[in-house]
């Protein structure tokens, strides 16, 4: 149970769901309310897809190409702790988007379902997190039930976005979004000890 909690909360950090809606609400801002809800659904469901894709078939690309899964660990927590980097010190999560958002067309897979909801960290976390070496197959549906829980939430604060923002405000979304910062930080740097760990295979 320890565990599935401490796999929310970083997934929570890395798909960041309450960073997503103010940037929902930029990407939507032209739309009425019914077209609205399709977007949310479409960026839930392809973010889920996507995501779902690194879990089933991101350890078999890794094993054939030949790269030990405590390098793509330790690889993975250094992008992981840069991409933590940027929450806290470079623009938050809702700034950067929403300024991406006016070059985009097909709001709904861009930037929605990637990268402000499949992100590049949600994508690394999927794979280290369901290793087949380490992990049961009960234990990856279990971590794959989490991935879905989070996208479940982001979707429903999609749908409720207007009323979150009002509630949070611009200021609010972004303080949020460097406290996840901080907590994917520390994922990280855990990630990168474990991955030198496992690969030397210290006592």
């Amino acid at each position: 149970m320890g565990e599935l909690l401490a796999n929310f909360v970083l997934f929570f950090a890395v798909i960041d769901p309450i960073g997503t809606v103010p940037v929902f609400i930029a990407v939507t801002q032209p739309y009425d309310e019914a077209t609205r809800r399709v977007i949310a659904f479409k960026a839930a469901f392809f973010a889920a897809l996507v995501l779902l894709f690194f879990v089933v078939a991101g350890e078999p690309i890794l094993n054939a190409i030949e790269i030990p899964m405590e390098a793509f660990q330790i690889a993975g927590g250094i992008v992981l702790f840069l991409f933590a980097l940027t929450m806290l010190f470079g623009e938050s999560k809702p700034e950067e988007e929403i300024r991406m958002v006016r070059a985009s067309h097909e709001t709904a897979v861009f930037p929605l379902a990637v990268p402000s909801l499949a992100s590049p960290g949600a994508m690394l976390a999927a794979v280290l997190l369901t290793d087949n070496a380490q992990n049961t197959v009960l234990e990856q549906a279990a971590t794959t039930g989490v991935i879905l829980a989070v996208l479940l939430v982001a979707l429903v604060l999609m749908l409720l976005a207007s009323y979150v923002h009002r509630l949070i405000g611009g200021a609010g979304a972004a303080i949020i979004s460097r406290v996840m910062g901080m907590i994917l930080a520390s994922v990280a740097v855990a990630n990168v000890l474990e991955g030198i760990h496992s690969y030397y295979g210290l006592a």
